[in-house]
């Protein structure tokens, strides 16, 4: 069982034990990569073209009504395979508060509009795990795939050795995760799912 599934087992049954150990990781993260990841927050660019037209914002800088919308405004086939965590507002803001929790937001420049979300989830011993999602409105515009470079470049670029989990049935993310990156597959799971290490190119 990895790391990340043992997590969700935490998180999903026993939630106070859960809520102790992310504080716990939380503060021991912050204390190791804290100041390499303001450096690199303060220099990381959407250098992608297909980004050109698309703001990053940590999520952190995101009020919680906005995000509670984004995830409202997705359709339910979208959280077939997207369950890293809870929706609502009180989760969202304890997310913005966990400084082992490194996501960012895409914002629309033309509308304002938060057209993706992706995240590391991290924990303080040095790995991390990818996760994202596209707006139902701005699929097909490759911003999964550019997502997937940013959390590498912020994974790796702090020192985090990247881990993704993967089902072949989703299609759209499988291919994001294979195109994006450079990847090894360490163990095929249960309904048809990967568990990938995703590495420096």
């Amino acid at each position: 069982m990895n790391l990340y599934s043992i997590a969700h087992i935490l998180r999903d049954r026993f939630g106070w034990l859960w809520n102790i150990i992310d504080t716990l990781n939380s503060y021991l993260f912050s204390m190791r990569y804290g100041k390499r990841l303001n450096n690199l927050n303060a220099n990381i660019k959407c250098n992608e073209m297909v980004l050109e037209e698309y703001e990053l914002v940590l999520l952190r800088d995101v009020p919680v009504k906005e995000m509670v919308s984004f995830f409202e405004h997705q359709p339910e086939e979208a959280y077939t395979y997207f369950r890293p965590h809870k929706f609502d507002a009180k989760s969202i803001k304890s997310l913005q508060g966990n400084k082992a929790f490194l996501a960012y937001v895409l914002r629309d420049k033309t509308n304002g509009r938060i057209a993706g979300y992706c995240f590391n989830r991290s924990f303080f011993h040095g790995k991390g795990f990818r996760g994202r999602m596209v707006d139902i409105d701005y699929r097909g515009k490759g911003l999964g795939t550019a997502m997937n470079k940013i959390l590498n470049e912020v994974g790796f670029g702090i020192g985090l050795r990247l881990f993704e989990t993967v089902s072949k049935d989703n299609v759209a993310s499988y291919r994001s995760a294979m195109s994006a990156s450079n990847v090894k597959v360490v163990k095929e799971l249960e309904h048809n799912e990967l568990y990938l290490e995703i590495l420096p190119d």
